[in-house]
Order: structure tokens, then sequence, then C-alpha cells
């Protein structure tokens, strides 16, 4: 079995854990993952989280695509960002799946060195189907102390995530999410028709499995500045059905080839739209640079 451990403390050693996709890394999951903490800090035992390098529904579900909030690498840096000892990375597999809840416990959890498992209200493993009364009779066979997490008042699941993006809601997502959603890949060449109306644009190609939000404008945010966003199949140049992901960013003039880039989504501006001519795009090119313009001025302080 494909197993990876990262972190401070990547040794194997007594340890408070929690188990979980954890797609998004959103407030929910760090409520969890701060209780993991303060529970190994009160027991003076490691905090640790056992997640997946893939989705498991690729492996349960595979006729679905599957539309991820957090790449293997982002979802690594945000877990490592809330102060666990370690995250144990697995490969979720056929054989894997077809594990029941206790055979996980005995032969996987024990083997990690889990003393004290932390389960979430909706938090569900093994093909079996069995839940927290379950787990606490298998924690008792091997050692394992199973222990159910406060509830938290606020609903938030990686599906309200989801379904907030594809409705253009990025203001909602990031509310779920506690932090910006963002799109990370590399600058490719375009077909360079914004240069043409002056809106040169940078092109990004990102991970096929990361969800992309709706169609439309965007306010975004990239580590060289602000800008705009678009979305889209282009359907003024008529490009066809092919998605692209394009970024103006403000004031700068630069070569980007080949490089990576991070935008992040802070407001959804407007749909997508198809325009009469190149002159009635620039002009609402124009519309949407002031517009993001005076929502960055009214928002300084809080991006």
């Amino acid at each position: 079995m494909d197993v990876r451990v990262i972190g401070k403390q990547p040794v194997i050693r007594p340890c408070v854990a929690t188990i979980g996709s954890f797609d998004g890394v959103h407030q929910g999951h760090l409520h969890v993952i701060g209780q993991v903490i303060s529970q190994a800090q009160k027991q003076g035992l490691d905090a640790m989280i056992v997640t997946f390098s893939n989705h498991p529904r690729q492996v349960l579900r595979p006729q679905f695509a599957t539309q991820l909030l957090t790449t293997q690498e982002e979802k690594e840096m945000l877990l490592l960002e809330t102060g666990v000892d370690r995250v144990t990375m697995m490969e979720f597999t056929t054989k894997l799946s077809q594990m029941t809840a206790r055979e996980f416990m005995h032969n996987i959890l024990k083997e990690l060195q889990v003393k004290t498992l932390l389960i979430g209200y909706d938090n569900r493993f093994g093909h079996d189907g069995k839940g927290y009364a379950d787990y606490v009779e298998y924690g008792k066979e091997c050692g394992i102390e199973v222990v159910e997490c406060e509830e938290w008042g606020e609903a938030h699941s990686s599906t309200m995530v989801r379904e907030a993006l594809r409705a253009g809601q990025v203001e909602k997502a990031n509310s779920i999410l506690g932090y910006n959603y963002s799109l990370l890949g590399t600058v490719t060449s375009g077909f360079q028709n914004g240069r043409k109306i002056g809106y040169p644009t940078a092109n990004l190609q990102i991970d096929a499995q990361k969800l992309i939000p709706q169609n439309g404008a965007y306010i975004a945010k990239t580590s060289l500045g602000y800008g705009m966003l678009n979305i889209g199949t282009r359907p003024t140049l008529h490009n066809g059905v092919q998605r692209s992901i394009e970024v103006h960013i403000f004031d700068f003039d630069g070569d980007l080839y080949g490089k990576s880039l991070k935008i992040e989504l802070l407001q959804h501006l407007r749909g997508e739209q198809k325009f009469a001519s190149m002159e009635a795009l620039r002009h609402q090119l124009e519309e949407d640079e002031q517009a993001c313009r005076r929502y960055i001025l009214e928002h300084k302080d809080i991006h």
C-alpha cells in the first residue's frame, strides 16, 4: 500500500488522529483538526491527519468526473499549515475500499500508532457501513480510544463549496472555505487577441481534475497584483467549446510563459457574453476594469 508521511514529525509515533478526504480543507475540516491538536496536546501525543492522495470517489464511482477543490499539492500545503505534527497520505485503492471498518482500524490505524481517533459527526469509513458505536467497539479491541468530535454550529461541506462555485458564487465559497478559492497552473501561449484590444492575458493550464467555477468574468488576485479573470469558451472569437482560463493583471507588462501562476477568485462580475464585435468586447472590458478597481479600493483592507 502506498503510504507517505509528511510534516514536522514524519516519524510514526503515538498520536491522536482523524481521517477523511479533506478536499478543500474548509472551516468544517479545521474545526475537527483543531480538536485533534487540542486532544494531542492534552495527552502529550502527536497530532496526525490520515487522508488520501486521490479522492475515494475516483475509485468508488469512476464513471463520475472528479472535480477537486484542492489538488494533492494544495491539500498537503493547507493541511500542514493547520499545525498538525504529520499528515499520512494514502492511496485509496480498490483493495482499501473493500476493507471493513474493523480491518482498517486493526491493520492500518493501529500500525500508525493511533491511540485516540476523533470522528466527525458525518464521518464514515469501511465498506460495511458501520458507525460510531461500532468504531468504539473495534477500538477497544486494538487499543484505540474513539471520540466523537464536538459539533459545530455552522454547516460546512465540500459539496456546498462545489455548488457555490458552479453557480459563480465565489464569495459564498470563500466564506465556507475560510480563504479565497484559487486556480494554480502554468501560463501557456494563447491567441493573443486580448493584446490587440489593450487587454493582454495570461492563459492558465490547470490540473484536469480541479473544479473550474461557472463561466464568466471575475475579480482576481495574483502575486503580481490584482486583475480580472475570464473563464469560458470566448464566444465572441468563435473558439469552439474548449474552456479557457485567462487573467489580465492590472499595470503589469511582462513575459509569464512557462511560469507557475496562482489566481485567487474574489468576486463574480458577470456571466459569459457574446459581443457583436471586438470593439464591443473592448468597451465591456473597460467597464469590467472600472468595476474591479472600485472593488479593490473598497476591499483593500480585507484582501
